[in-house]
């Protein structure tokens, strides 16, 4: 049997994820929305996501409201991590311009359908903001974002993703889970970006390998600083944003909370959104194996440290 180069099962990789784009490929409103709105008799996400059973100073339906009050922000997050990623595959994109087109028709079929996720997730916070009570805030630019994260490291910006990537996967698992409760909208939101995302994991692993190849081992040790860095961005987004939804839901819930109480529910969502876009990501084993190829045991110690500060 011949040998296959390791160039060509490099270009295999790119030509199977092209080969499953196109398998898998679905339209927003024929596919996911399908005309329907939110059932607010419903969870949005998950009790695996939401963590809601851990507020316990709430009834069941309060629980349900934190779980759609999390589905919004869920959304919202997405649409900020998406848009720079978007633009990093455009930049990628570059580099196969002239030369192998598989790679760049996989990368340009990747930018495409971030650019649709974008879209998917706009559409999720417009149909909750058509239902829910006035009063949530979301004040993130997603251009500010993008430009911050866009700003460190190429190491560390493809590490972030594959992360996000990766967790996007353990999610959909999550939300198949056995839950009578569980919107079918939200439902089929977690299904439908899992296809798409589950290529772009590979392509993500792919670039950052590549990408790693290139650099030395000063730029290696400065990425992962600025990989500790991103990941304290995205944990002080995910402070904000759990302070302020934790006070909306407070403003909502049609009956007062003494101090403690209110702490606790404040602690809660905060907790919830280090599971979903920080925790979940991390502790997934993949992301733990391909980290782990790329950097030393000292390294590898740094960023642990700093993700316990978030525990």
């Amino acid at each position: 049997m011949n040998a296959v180069s390791p160039a060509a099962a490099t270009v295999d990789r790119y030509a199977r994820c092209i080969a499953a784009s196109k398998r898998v490929r679905w339209d927003l409103d024929q596919d996911v929305i399908r005309g329907r709105g939110f059932d607010y008799t419903q969870k949005f996400l998950p009790d695996g996501l939401s963590l809601a059973p851990e507020f316990t100073v709430l009834t069941p339906s309060e629980q349900r409201i934190v779980s759609q009050i999390q589905g919004r922000t869920y959304a919202n997050v997405f649409g900020l991590v998406e848009r720079y990623i978007a633009a990093k595959v455009l930049e990628l994109s570059r580099d196969y311009w002239f030369g192998d087109q598989t790679a760049l028709e996989a990368m340009v079929r990747f930018g495409d359908e971030e650019l649709k996720h974008q879209a998917l997730f706009r559409r999720i916070e417009a149909l909750a903001g058509e239902e829910m009570p006035p009063g949530y805030r979301f004040d993130f630019d997603p251009d500010v974002v993008a430009r911050a994260v866009l700003s460190k490291r190429g190491w560390a910006v493809l590490a972030l993703t594959l992360h996000i990537e990766l967790f996007t996967q353990a999610h959909y698992v999550q939300s198949i889970a056995e839950d009578a409760g569980l919107s079918p909208l939200f439902k089929d939101v977690f299904l439908f970006h899992w296809k798409e995302e589950s290529q772009h994991a590979i392509l993500d692993e792919l670039e950052w390998r590549r990408h790693d190849a290139t650099i030395d081992a000063a730029e290696r040790d400065a990425g992962v600083d600025d990989l500790i860095a991103l990941v304290g961005a995205v944990d002080g987004i995910l402070q904000a944003q759990a302070k302020a939804d934790a006070a909306y839901f407070l403003a909502i819930a049609g009956r007062s909370f003494n101090p403690a109480e209110r702490e606790a529910i404040a602690a809660r969502f905060l907790k919830a959104y280090r599971w979903q876009h920080i925790h979940s990501g991390a502790q997934h084993p993949h992301f733990g194996a391909v980290l782990g190829s790329m950097v030393t045991p000292e390294q590898m110690a740094r960023i642990q440290a700093a993700l316990a500060t978030l525990a």
